[in-house]
């Protein structure tokens, strides 16, 4: 039996929050975030995203985009508050809800509190239930499995439904952009473009082997997404993944003695929520992003539970050591992150901690 699963998506979510409580932003461009120089875009309006700004650019690019752009205070704690909302509504048609963010999440609606054997007539009442109580819209994609769901829910935005039967899914995975397909970054399809992958059928020729020789453990997933075969199941208690923490800098940093106390304040504030959390892991993360917006990484696994925020600042400085040109080049962002938890200390949802602004897609 197929399996029946929405994936529900809220538009442009903390932007249409600040347009509903706020009459003045509506039909205007709106971005989330700070408009200072420093600044970054949290969430764009879809009357902002027409001059090409999305979420995580830098406000300068922002405001040259669109001089006239209104920027607003992001207000977390009133966009989890709605979002709990509507997390609300998706329980009382399953408990088989797993969450992907504040504004996403997939639901198993194949056996439903509802008894309804249409998982488009749910999604549909749900859509409406959301208008009615939030005021607010969202985008759904049904499906029988996660990866058709999720490709559907983004189909028709805004205030969309979409559904992806049996029947159709190969023929319309084949005509997808490869861009459009689950786990494939931009770095990911500029490779695929130059091996002449553009499009579900073009990966549909190449054989599992071929693709892990090319893509890693990823080429299985994309092997199986090109034929509409995705056997993820919703998970209702997600495992946690990883904790971490990381900062923006209000000035770049380039001298030692600021680059080592940005990454002791790292420490304690990883080391307070693991220890809140009680997630223990093996392997720690250390996250630059320099002046020019290049992005490094360094992680180092050891031997046993990493516990204490010195053993925390310790391996951190020995990853800041890996990096070879950190001293010639001013630091924009730092982050740290604990991984590879083990299941028995892994029960709750994977969570990452931006310390000066949140992200959605």
């Amino acid at each position: 039996m197929n399996r029946k699963i929405i994936h529900v998506d809220m538009d442009a979510f903390y932007a249409s929050i600040e347009q509903r409580d706020n009459p003045e932003y509506r039909g205007k461009p709106v971005a989330v975030g700070y408009g200072e120089k420093r600044g970054v875009v949290a969430a764009a309006s879809y009357e902002a995203r027409r001059y090409g700004i999305h979420s995580a650019m830098p406000s300068v690019t922002a405001l040259r985009k669109c001089p006239h752009l209104i920027f607003v205070m992001p207000r977390f704690d009133h966009y989890r508050n709605v979002s709990n909302q509507i997390m609300q509504i998706f329980l009382e048609y399953t408990d088989m809800v797993e969450p992907l963010s504040l504004d996403e999440a997939f639901l198993d609606v194949t056996v439903n509190h509802k008894g309804n054997r249409s998982a488009t007539l749910i999604a549909k009442e749900i859509k409406q239930k959301i208008l009615s109580r939030t005021r607010l819209t969202a985008s759904a994609g049904v499906s029988y499995n996660k990866f058709l769901a999720k490709i559907a829910s983004d189909y028709k935005k805004p205030d969309g439904l979409f559904v992806i039967e049996p029947a159709e899914a190969e023929a319309f995975v084949e005509k997808l952009p490869v861009g459009k397909f689950f786990g494939v970054g931009k770095v990911t399809a500029a490779r695929m473009e130059e091996l002449g992958i553009r499009t579900g059928a073009d990966l549909k020729k190449w054989s599992e082997v071929d693709l892990v020789r090319e893509f890693g453990k990823a080429g299985i997933a994309y092997y199986h997404f090109a034929r509409g075969i995705d056997d993820r199941e919703v998970e209702s208690e997600r495992v946690r993944k990883s904790l971490g923490a990381e900062e923006t800098f209000a000035e770049d940093l380039t001298e030692m003695v600021d680059i080592l106390a940005a990454l002791y304040q790292l420490s304690l504030e990883v080391y307070r929520r693991a220890d809140k959390k009680k997630f223990l892991a093996r392997t720690l993360t250390l996250k630059i992003k320099y002046a020019d917006f290049t992005v490094i990484t360094r992680s180092r696994t050891v031997g046993h539970y990493i516990r204490t925020q010195a053993e925390l600042f310790d391996i951190g400085k020995e990853l800041l050591l890996q990096v070879d040109d950190f001293h010639e080049q001013k630091i924009r962002l730092m982050g740290l992150t604990l991984k590879n938890a083990d299941g028995a200390h892994a029960s709750l949802p994977e969570e990452g901690v931006q310390l000066s602004l949140e992200f959605t897609e």
